[in-house]
């Protein structure tokens, strides 16, 4: 057997001669570059205080408490105020710009609702701030934009549909990812996808641990939903039994996004356009037509019952007849060829079953 190589003595630092040495560096970054971020989770803050400043209204509504319109109404008329606190005064040219972003992030003051387009809309808010180079376009600080930004204004959204009980934007109800937040998914099993320690099934055994945001948006549907998940959050419970790793959760809630968010008319036609971000015609030649999609469980030749939500990873049947949601169609009865069809023949998207 051979001998192991010497290896060389570790020197030995006198502790005289650290007088005048160069001591190390507290600071990996710059205070400049951790200054927009704090200014954009201050704002934050200051929309989070208005809560307390504008208690709900004794109202039976069960849905949309007419507070709600009040806090918007402060919004629309501080936006100037609250832009112009945030951006250096050499971005006044761009504030009416950002403006109608910032109006939209936090759901519709009339319908008194939030949705994914509203999520979307501060994703915006946030892209221009990006292009304009408030922010800077570096891994650092797209860290802290998802994991201290975006988590911030995922705490103020879901403090004002608590308070104000604001109603679900275009519920796809049990076909639905999520009745309000579909963007804390993505950016959280990105946070996993790189990993073998946590299984996709473990969001199945609550509670979570707020790790990530894929575990803290999941805990949030625990917190407002009752009954078996894999009934009230049909889709989450497919991606959980039915795809293999977190890569593939991340790549198929992308395409998921496209598709039915972004690529969505009713979803992204209050979004304003032009300016910034530009208008990119489509000629009619190029354009795909939006057929209807199904649910994930239903065979290629049946038909849904109503428009659920499509997927892009491989899926195991889900229970049928489940109730929640706004949209959420009659029940299947268990006779229904559908079901049949359902429980023989399950839809794959892309990828081979596990």
């Amino acid at each position: 057997m051979e001998s192991q190589p010497a290896l060389p003595n570790l020197r030995r630092v006198d502790v005289a001669s650290l007088q005048g040495m160069p001591k190390p560096a507290q600071k990996i970054r710059f205070d400049s570059d951790v200054e927009a971020i704090l200014g954009i989770i201050g704002v934050l803050d200051r929309l989070d205080r208005w809560i307390d400043d504008i208690p709900p209204l004794d109202s039976p509504q069960r849905f949309g408490n007419l507070a709600f319109r009040k806090w918007g109404k402060r919004l629309e008329e501080e936006a100037d105020d609250v832009l112009g606190t945030l951006l250096p005064s050499d971005y006044a040219a761009a504030m009416p710009h950002l403006k109608p972003y910032l109006l939209a992030s936090f759901g519709s003051f009339t319908r008194m609702d939030y949705g994914t387009g509203h999520e979307a809309s501060f994703a915006l808010f946030l892209c221009c701030l990006t292009l304009l180079r408030f922010f800077q376009p570096t891994v650092d600080e797209e860290k802290d934009l998802v994991l201290r930004v975006f988590v911030r204004y995922l705490q103020l959204c879901w403090r004002l549909q608590d308070v104000y009980r604001l109603e679900p934007a275009g519920s796809h109800g049990v076909w639905g990812l999520d009745d309000s937040s579909f963007l804390g998914y993505i950016f959280g099993s990105g946070q996993l996808r790189d990993q073998n320690e946590i299984p996709v099934a473990a969001v199945l055994h609550p509670p979570l641990p707020a790790t990530n945001l894929y575990f803290m948006s999941i805990m949030r549907i625990h917190e407002v939903k009752r009954g078996p998940f894999h009934e009230h959050s049909s889709q989450l419970y497919a991606i959980a039994t039915g795809v293999p790793n977190w890569r593939k959760v991340n790549s198929g809630l992308f395409k998921m996004y496209e598709a039915e968010v972004l690529a969505k008319r009713v979803v992204v036609q209050h979004i304003p356009l032009g300016g910034i971000l530009e208008w990119d015609t489509i000629p009619p030649s190029a354009m795909v037509p939006n057929n209807s999609t199904r649910a994930p469980w239903l065979s290629p030749a049946a038909e849904p019952l109503s428009a659920p939500m499509s997927t892009g990873w491989s899926s195991t049947p889900t229970p049928h007849g489940s109730s929640g949601g706004v949209d959420s169609a009659p029940s299947v009865g268990s006779d229904d060829p559908r079901n049949r069809a359902a429980r023989s023949t399950p839809r794959t998207h892309f990828g081979a079953p596990p």
